[in-house]
């Protein structure tokens, strides 16, 4: 398994080197008020990729901080009862047949 992981990285490596090498062309990109940025296409894909990247965890962040509240809030102790446990008594009109259709239904 770990082989064919490898080999997917190296296929993701060697496709976005190669897309690399193919889009070295001078492109520019115009802003506000006429002013104009010339870099490479590669640059601009990877500029592209790496805001969509900060964007999506910023976006996300208030979410994981709600979880992470709330996985601690659950995590914290519990006070023990006080005496022994105790198993829970069976009501005395239960029968075979319910306990058959109990299994029958998963519960």
């Amino acid at each position: 398994m770990r082989f064919i992981v490898w080999l997917l990285r190296a296929f993701i490596f060697f496709s976005l080197f190669a897309f690399a090498l193919n889009n070295q062309h001078v492109v520019a990109l115009n802003w506000f008020f006429g002013h104009a940025w010339e870099t490479r296409m590669v640059f601009v894909v990877l500029a592209a990729f790496g805001a969509g990247l900060v964007l999506g965890v910023l976006a996300m962040a208030p979410s994981w901080w709600r979880q992470r509240r709330l996985a601690q809030r659950s995590a914290a102790p519990v006070a023990a009862p006080a005496g022994p446990a105790q198993a829970p008594a069976v009501p005395a009109t239960a029968s075979v047949n319910d306990l058959t259709d109990a299994r029958a239904h998963g519960i």
